[in-house]
Order: C-alpha cells, then sequence, then structure tokens
C-alpha cells in the first residue's frame, strides 16, 4: 500500500480577511519537516523560535530548549487523522498562530511531487510587523499617505506590499527552493 497524503489547510489565527494556504503532503512528513514547509508556503522566514501544540502535547525543536517533545521525531500521521487540527506557533512575540485543519487524507497521485501547494490567500504579514495587530496598523498606514508613520512604513517594507496578493508559482518556487536545500 503506497503511503497517504494529508491535504491541510493552515489558516493564519485571527486574519479577517483570513491568510491561508492548502498544501498536500506525505503522512510521513515529521513536525520538523512540516515547520520547514509552512515556512515556505506562508513566506515566513525562520527567523523565530517555533512549537506545535497538539491536544496537550507540545512539540519543537530540541536545541530551542523549550519544554517539549522533539518534532524531529513525530510524524504527521501519528498524531493527526482527518478532521484533526492542531497549532502551529511561530515568533513567541508577534504570536503568529496558525490552525492546522487536516482536511482529507487521501491517495497519492501519480505523478504529482509532494509536499506541494495546491491554493492560498491573501499576503502573509511580514516578519516582525507586531503580530496581527501590528499587522492591521501597518496596513492602515501603508494604504493612508497622510498617516504619520506612512512613509517610515514603506520605507521599512522596501517595496509595495499588496496584502491580498498570492501566487501560487511562487509559493510553491519556494517550496520547491527548500527541498533542494
Amino acid at each position: 500500500m503506497s503511503e497517504q497524503i494529508y491535504r491541510l489547510k493552515i489558516t493564519l489565527r485571527d486574519s479577517k480577511p483570513p491568510i491561508w494556504r492548502r498544501v498536500l503532503v506525505p503522512g510521513s512528513t515529521t513536525l520538523s519537516d512540516l515547520h520547514w514547509i509552512i515556512q515556505a508556503v506562508m513566506g515566513w522566514y525562520n527567523a523565530h523560535l517555533h512549537q506545535f501544540i497538539v491536544g496537550p502535547a507540545y512539540y519543537s525543536d530540541p536545541q530551542f530548549e523549550l519544554d517539549a517533545l522533539d518534532e524531529s521525531q513525530v510524524r504527521l500521521e501519528e498524531i493527526a487523522e482527518e478532521g484533526t487540527k492542531f497549532t502551529y506557533e511561530y515568533d513567541f512575540g508577534d504570536d503568529w498562530e496558525h490552525i492546522i485543519l487536516v482536511e482529507k487524507v487521501l491517495p497519492p497521485e501519480p505523478g504529482v511531487e509532494y509536499p506541494v501547494c495546491i491554493k492560498g490567500r491573501r499576503a502573509c504579514p511580514p516578519e516582525d510587523v507586531g503580530g496581527m495587530w501590528g499587522y492591521y496598523e501597518f496596513l492602515e498606514a501603508i494604504g493612508d499617505p497622510n498617516h504619520p508613520e506612512h512613509e517610515e512604513y514603506l520605507e521599512w517594507i522596501g517595496e509595495d506590499f499588496d496584502p491580498a496578493a498570492f501566487s501560487l508559482e511562487e509559493t510553491n518556487a519556494r517550496l520547491r527552493e527548500w527541498l533542494e536545500e
């Protein structure tokens, strides 16, 4: 029997409108690898600590010295089934919480290379913007040329930022980059 594929919907908690990605990953994916997959598909840069919360259990990288189990020793298929929800927390200062829902467990499709992002909505907030409340302030400031922090935020972001933008091609390119490392 071939390995099962997990269709995950990863949603940034408290994002309105919702910021999310739908990915297909093998059931044998470790939580450590899932961390890197989330970093790639969301557009984060792995600049902060992270952890997974599955029921009462916490999983993280042992080098962080958190009171958590070793994420590299746990596979998705060991902790989740169809309908399971769990949390991925990234950057304990900004507190980016992602709700991960196992939408479906499927047989693999011939010719598909996993993991792969199949859909998503909206741009990921910039690193270090201050969590969801800071992100909303950031959006307000860059959208209003009369806002007192307008120029400062535009200089900080260094480019045009479109909160509605999402590119499946760019997302999968980041994911392939991670796979090649």
